[in-house]
């Protein structure tokens, strides 16, 4: 026998389903990321308490913004980039990208104001590629970003790029193009700007749960360049590191490609280098050292014979009250851009799929996000504060910030100059900088899968536009 439902109850039913569904499908709506999304059309503007532009979708184009167009280079590469099995000395082969056959890329050595000019080259990476220089503050034309500053570079396609290496330090390149895929996989390289004598490079990066020092797995040894080793860290990684020396003191002598003024010596405890962060050490190897990089078997050992082995330290370098202060070339107090940078979570959808925690910047899902509008020649303040239960490093492309304070705790040490930034759970920082690269510039999380995620928007100078788009038939997909 079959009960059927009174007309009334089954209206009832109905009207009770559609007042639940709809919220549903309207926020399922909302998520979606248009297929073909231009950056200039992205979220909404936000001025910072500066002046409103009527420029700000009119201007020069991102790709006129190029690096010197017909100067002889001082250094030129050739990178090749292809999909392929490689091997990890000391764990064996794996599938990856290469660039040259190698994972890491080939090294990349400049002299500063040497013109660097690079040539990529797609094999067979079907989603293609792109280069981006992390901590360089190169012409936006140049930064590498697929959909923002050019195409991905297709199978069988090629670009360049061209950049004065106006700053020493110590950067790494990789790919922008489906990063958080691309970069674990292999597309990732090294490249130091006036190198030294006493360079030791360590590259830490893990591939697939392998972690690697300079490509190779388990305790790696170099030679001693000298009495005193310039040990330059570079974290490819999307989570912080923790460094120590075993056997000796040592000096933080650099952070982020800009030097520590007057670092002081360092003993017990460590240093922690962010995700896409670089710290260069300075330790004495008259004996042999051990650095320790995170924990794990994957150490570098610097001498012949035994090196000491230790345990992670408990305490930690404070950059905030380490070295001694400078002058830093103007004034955050004449700030003309103010802007807040809040991370936090929400449940709900994001491009169509549900999730218990996506991510937010000022409570708006990507791609409804601040765009942070500055003009030429500003002075920007920004606050950064995380709420969302996850570590966050912040990656501000063709910028280096100056930190003025953490938790309200001002800065007292040497100026802290960084453009990746170790946000933790429930902190809040205050950065600082001039506006002097014209461009439109990602500011994202660099632990790449979320950004991939959502966690990422631009900062937009006023006249600069852009011709390039995400998704649609370029396919470009950034993170």
């Amino acid at each position: 026998m079959t009960l059927r439902l009174p007309p009334r109850r089954v209206l009832i039913a109905l009207l009770a389903t559609i007042v639940v569904l709809t919220p549903i499908v309207f926020f399922w709506v909302r998520s979606l990321v248009p297929n073909d999304l231009s950056p200039m059309a992205m979220g909404y503007a936000d001025y910072g308490g500066g002046p409103e532009s009527e420029h700000l979708h009119h201007g020069e184009d991102v790709s006129e913004l190029t690096g010197p167009p017909s100067q002889k280079p001082d250094v030129a590469v050739e990178l090749v980039a292809r999909k392929e099995r490689f091997d990890i000395p000391g764990r064996g082969p794996m599938d990856g990208f290469t660039l040259n056959h190698t994972s890491p890329g080939p090294r990349i050595v400049a002299q500063q104001g040497d013109l660097i000019q690079v040539t990529l080259h797609n094999d067979n990476v079907a989603d293609g590629v792109t280069l981006h220089w992390h901590g360089v503050d190169v012409p936006n034309a140049e930064d590498g970003v697929a959909g923002v500053t050019q195409d991905a570079i297709k199978p069988g396609q090629s670009f360049v790029y061209r950049f004065l290496a106006k700053d020493a330090g110590t950067y790494w390149y990789h790919s922008h193009q489906v990063s958080h895929e691309q970069v674990q996989k292999g597309l990732y390289g090294v490249l130091i700007v006036q190198p030294r004598p006493d360079d030791v490079i360590a590259v830490v990066h893990t591939y697939d749960k392998v972690r690697t020092v300079n490509g190779e797995y388990g305790e790696r040894r170099v030679a001693a360049p000298g009495p005193t080793a310039r040990v330059r860290l570079i974290n490819t990684d999307n989570g912080p590191m923790a460094a120590w020396v075993d056997g000796a003191s040592y000096k933080v002598v650099a952070i982020d490609g800009t030097d520590v003024n007057a670092p002081t010596e360092v003993s017990g405890k460590k240093v922690l280098v962010t995700a896409g962060g670089r710290i260069d050490l300075e330790v004495p190897t008259s004996k042999p050292v051990r650095i320790g990089l995170g924990g794990g078997p994957t150490t570098l050992v610097i001498g012949a014979g035994d090196a000491p082995t230790g345990t992670e330290p408990r305490d930690e370098v404070d950059l905030l009250s380490y070295g001694s202060p400078q002058a830093i070339g103007f004034d955050p107090a004449k700030a003309t851009r103010v802007f807040r940078y809040d991370i936090g979570r929400r449940i709900g959808f994001f491009d169509g799929k549900p999730g218990l925690r996506w991510w937010t910047i000022n409570g708006h899902q990507y791609p409804d996000v601040p765009m942070f509008v500055v003009s030429e020649g500003d002075i920007v303040r920004m606050t950064i504060k995380n709420t969302s239960g996850q570590v966050h490093p912040m990656h501000l492309h063709g910028h280096h910030l100056v930190v003025l304070s953490r938790n309200g705790v001002k800065a007292t040490g040497s100026p802290w100059w960084t453009d990746s930034l170790n946000v933790e759970d429930k902190e809040t920082y205050e950065v600082a900088f001039v506006a002097d690269n014209p461009g439109i510039w990602m500011d994202h999380c660099h632990n790449l899968p979320h950004a991939a995620q959502g966690l990422v928007t631009h900062l937009m100078y006023t006249g600069v536009t852009t011709k390039f788009h995400l998704g649609g038939g370029t396919d470009n997909q950034p993170e």
